[in-house]
């Protein structure tokens, strides 16, 4: 062999080790008890944890016929413990995944959904399984209560789970992918190193996100103390989401308006009673961030729906389109106050789109997706031009009735929002600084649906009009 040929080799191999280190994966070259002149052999476990690298690496390069190869040698029983090799060093290598996530700003339910859009349903209830057994590490009094709740909405464990006690519902880490198998029915072993592999694979490339809350382990127990208005805050928010369903199910127009208004007036209430509540008392209340997400079909004039109605409650969103989510930056009452809104119109909005039923043009062509399209733009628009009509009296109104109650002589109202909407366009700097562009408005390109959004949009009952108006939609680049 020539001293060309010979270094050709080198290189290669330097290259695949630094590939496995990349990866996780050990590496062939000399290490802890290396003897020259002595064969090392692997261990099992390096064997395992080498075709995860490598059947992982193959599903990054798109090589399926390498991946699938792969998975075959980690699906068969190769020696005595293999199968509980492979699972104990997959869900480690998950678990591990699941952490880093953490770090990247990814929250659970975000997490879990991320693998259901890439993957399917199926991956998702792995990673949710994932991250309810990564999760038990914390103590609770250190994970945000918000966080925890999104982690409690995830944990479906079978039946079983009750006999395994604070334990992971599987029992050891080696037995999970037998135990998964077992319930996933005609999966086979295959099934399973796959849906674990490809799981995986996707937990190793993730986007990086602003991180919106505490890591679970770093919340601290003061800041995690019941806020006094607390319980009647959620009581109040309980009213209005059960005033929301009913309107939103009724088939009585006249039953959904009297639900709607007495759902606008909580809500109004709710997001000006907190902002004068911070203006009497100096607390210092930070704005934050929350995402929500927003899915195909229609995601441009879904998130334009967003859009409007943050802006009306003095906040500012940025889209993440690839990522089908949308950060709404504002103090927390606000943003407590968008959710409940847009979920609302939207639903409103989708009942009146789908009771239209299919379009098609003069020569029977389906332009039923255009309808749509146009009908949500539509929708969208005259929903601004409604609650900006409604802001400026609602917004009067609270600050006239505020300095009834104090004798003429409390607090100047609008100042006051105009600070906290200030204090809003801060907070969006500090947390994305100069990543974002403008996004480009949707068109609409059907009139009748244009038509019929617009008139959707009128009938639709606006729950939260006591707002001020806000900001602009940006969109991550």
């Amino acid at each position: 062999m020539g001293k060309a040929s010979r270094q050709r080799r080198l290189n290669k191999e330097k290259e695949r080790q630094r590939q496995r280190a990349a990866r996780g994966a050990p590496s062939r070259g000399p290490g802890l008890g290396y003897q020259p002149g002595r064969r090392q052999v692997p261990s099992q476990q390096d064997l395992v944890n080498s075709l995860i690298g490598e059947a992982v690496y193959a599903l990054c390069g798109g090589s399926q016929e390498a991946y699938r190869g792969h998975v075959r040698q980690l699906a068969n029983e190769r020696a005595p413990g293999w199968t509980q090799a492979v699972s104990r060093s997959l869900v480690e290598s998950m678990r591990l995944s699941v952490t880093a996530a953490w770090r990247h700003g990814w929250q659970p339910a975000e997490l879990a959904r991320h693998v259901r859009r890439e993957l399917s349903d199926t991956h998702a209830e792995m990673a949710a399984d994932m991250i309810t057994d990564e999760m038990r590490g914390y103590a609770a009094a250190t994970v945000d209560a918000r966080w925890a709740a999104q982690v409690a909405v995830l944990d479906a464990s079978p039946p079983q789970a009750a006999a395994v006690g604070s334990g992971a519902w599987w029992g050891s880490d080696a037995e999970y992918l037998g135990v998964w198998q077992g319930l996933a029915g005609d999966a086979g072993p295959r099934g399973a190193v796959a849906t674990a592999i490809e799981t995986l694979h996707v937990f190793q490339h993730l986007a990086v996100l602003e991180r919106l809350l505490s890591l679970p382990g770093t919340a601290r127990p003061a800041a995690q103390r019941a806020d006094p208005n607390g319980a009647a805050d959620e009581r109040l928010l309980g009213k209005i989401r059960a005033l929301l369903a009913k309107a939103e199910a009724t088939e009585f127009a006249e039953e959904a308006e009297a639900l709607s208004a007495r759902a606008q007036e909580l809500m109004a209430k709710y997001s000006i009673d907190h902002a004068l509540l911070a203006a009497e008392t100096g607390r210092t209340e930070e704005p934050g961030g929350r995402r929500i997400a927003v899915d195909n079909p229609y995601e441009a004039p879904k998130a334009s729906l967003l859009q409007t109605v943050a802006r009306a409650n003095r906040c500012r969103v940025v889209w993440s389109k690839e990522l089908g989510l949308v950060t709404v930056i504002g103090f927390p009452a606000d943003l407590d106050a968008i959710e409940l809104l847009f979920t609302s119109l939207l639903v409103q909005a989708n009942t009146a789109m789908l009771r239209a039923g299919a379009k098609r043009d003069a020569h029977g062509r389906s332009r039923t997706r255009a309808f749509r399209q146009s009908f949500l733009v539509s929708y969208a628009i005259r929903i601004g031009e409604r609650l900006s009509e409604a802001t400026g009296q609602a917004e009067q109104q609270a600050a006239a009735e505020h300095a009834a109650a104090r004798g003429g002589g409390g607090k100047d109202l609008v100042p006051f929002l105009a600070a906290r909407h200030q204090a809003v366009d801060d907070a969006v700097d500090a947390i994305f600084g100069h990543t974002l562009t403008t996004s480009r408005a949707v068109r609409a390109t059907d009139a009748e649906g244009w038509h019929s959004g617009r008139v959707a949009a009128d009938m639709a009952s606006l729950h939260n009009h006591a707002q001020v108006v806000g900001a602009t939609t940006l969109r991550r680049p």
